[in-house]
């Protein structure tokens, strides 16, 4: 089946190239719909436990303007989803920064971008599971074998490969499952809000809570440095919402639901960060938040909260790293099919299954692989997984940021035709990605030092999660190198890029071009 929407007669030369077709890749169509793709890109950044991972960093970084990092970090993200949205308006593609990069910049940059997310979830779906496995021993009474690393690992493999298998079996059933646990992990965290403000009005806090305040919310008392640790600090938390979009071609209405779902997603998650945020300084103080490690602190937020509710705190965490262990596999199984289908992954990876219309081989290798990752960085430390955790920033912030400078360059020709598309096609996503930009240098340098690494040792000088990351930038190079000579990767990589949007996607995205703006090419 050819997309008929990527298609126009018009242009001519490197300034007029209009995108090719794009073929169907077997997924089954029409499988999920607006708000299974809005859980699924909530799910994905596991709202329970990002938040749980870094409010207590963020805090120690800002003070009482902790809420202040938590809204600034959500504006490049937001941006960004603008991108993500009319990217996915004009190339329906499961692959999505990979397809959007390699029409706009072309297939060197489009293979790294898609690399970049494929990575992504060879380095986090073992630690996703990790934390879900240590808490449901909590749950249940199981302290001691909580703090048993082979017992954690042995349960978090089963949850990887539970999660991949229903990847497998279909995208209909991984949604509702989304459905139940967001809901699950959400409703916990507007309990702990909810319960928070009720306790804070009749004043039956312990010493130590204090009043909301809107200065909280100004970040123009932060010095550069505070904002800057901050951003790179909070930028993690709100990482996967374009899930959604990578299930493009299964999703009712493809060429919008799934950017739409996105964009709420970014929504919702600063609306509960920030509550979450406020309520935790209000009811416990600075000085309680920064007097507990992050991994423990929610626990003892729960029992000054919550009390013999506290468990539902718990519960939330646990739901939302089984949540986000099966989400964080969609990606990047997605991306290597359309990479697969493209000619710049081996052609095994394009196997749909015939059953299910899932990619049954990708999602599996996946799974298999990310299992490999995790149970290799276990055995040499705990402290080496969460470095690899570390070595997401990077990835993160560069594939983002290649996705907002590919909005612009594929809109180029009508961002000057309409307010609407120069702020939220071009300059919008311009911004994103030059913030996201900075932070990936900033990042660099940061993780550069051996003492910003929780091992605190060094790999060739260097901090360990940015070793990691280059580690697998460097293979994605030789890969795509040695792919360059296969027949398959010699017509991809004869591609020109520098693609533009067709006149038909425009106008039904812009309607007609204003009198007097002109469309450039």
């Amino acid at each position: 089946m050819t997309d008929s929407r990527s298609t126009n007669p018009s242009g001519n030369g490197p300034a007029g190239r209009v995108a090719a077709p794009r073929q169907s890749k077997g997924l089954k169509d029409s499988a999920i719909g607006f708000w299974e793709g809005l859980s699924i890109g909530l799910d994905s950044t596991a709202p329970a436990y990002s938040i749980a991972a870094v409010l207590g960093s963020v805090v120690v970084i800002a003070g009482v303007q902790a809420p202040a990092v938590l809204w600034v970090s959500f504006v490049p993200m937001f941006l960004i989803a603008g991108a993500f949205l009319y990217m996915n308006r004009a190339d329906t593609d499961c692959g999505t920064t990979f397809s959007w990069v390699t029409r706009a910049m072309g297939p060197w940059f489009g293979w790294m971008g898609g690399w970049a997310v494929f990575t992504t979830g060879v380095l986090v779906i073992g630690s996703l599971a990790d934390v879900a496995a240590k808490y449901l021993y909590v749950l249940v009474g199981l302290d001691d074998w909580a703090e048993s690393r082979p017992r954690v690992m042995i349960l978090a493999i089963i949850i990887v490969l539970v999660m991949t298998w229903l990847c497998v079996v279909g995208t209909e059933a991984s949604a509702k499952v989304q459905v139940v646990l967001v809901f699950a992990q959400v409703a916990a965290l507007v309990v702990f809000i909810v319960v928070g403000v009720i306790r804070l009005a009749n004043g039956s806090l312990p010493e130590g809570s204090v009043a909301p305040s809107w200065d909280w919310l100004n970040p123009v008392g932060l010095s550069a440095t505070q904002l800057t640790s901050g951003l790179l600090v909070g930028v993690f938390i709100y990482w996967g919402w374009e899930s959604a979009v990578n299930l493009s071609e299964e999703s009712r209405d493809g060429d919008t639901a799934p950017g739409r779902a996105g964009m709420w997603s970014t929504v919702i998650l600063v609306a509960t960060y920030l509550g979450v945020g406020i309520i935790t300084i209000a009811v416990a103080g600075v000085d309680f938040v920064t007097g507990y490690e992050d991994e423990t602190l929610f626990g003892a937020l729960g029992d000054l909260v919550l009390g013999p509710l506290s468990f539902i705190l718990l519960l939330s965490i646990i739901t939302s790293g089984i949540a986000s262990t099966q989400t964080t596999i969609l990606p990047a199984s997605r991306v290597s099919l359309s990479m697969a289908a493209a000619g710049a992954f081996p052609k095994i990876f394009a196997t749909i299954n015939p059953k299910y219309g899932t990619p049954g081989f990708g999602t599996w290798f996946i799974g298999l692989v990310a299992i490999g990752w995790y149970v290799g960085a276990s055995i040499i430390s705990d402290n080496f997984l969460f470095d690899s955790i570390s070595a997401l920033s990077l990835l993160i912030a560069f594939y983002y940021a290649l996705t907002g400078l590919a909005c612009v360059i594929y809109w180029r020709h009508r961002l000057f035709t309409s307010v609407k598309a120069f702020l939220f096609i071009g300059l919008g996503p311009l911004i994103g990605a030059l913030i996201l930009g900075y932070l990936l240098v900033e990042s660099v340098i940061q993780l550069a030092d051996p003492e910003e690494s929780y091992s605190g040792s060094a790999v060739l000088g260097l901090g360990v999660p940015l070793a990691i990351a280059l580690f697998f930038v460097v293979l994605g190079v030789v890969l795509m190198v040695a792919w360059r000579f296969t027949p398959a990767g010699r017509v991809f990589f004869s591609r020109r890029g520098f693609e533009r949007v067709s006149d038909e996607v425009a106008l039904a995205a812009l309607g007609p071009v204003r009198p007097g703006a002109g469309v450039r090419g």
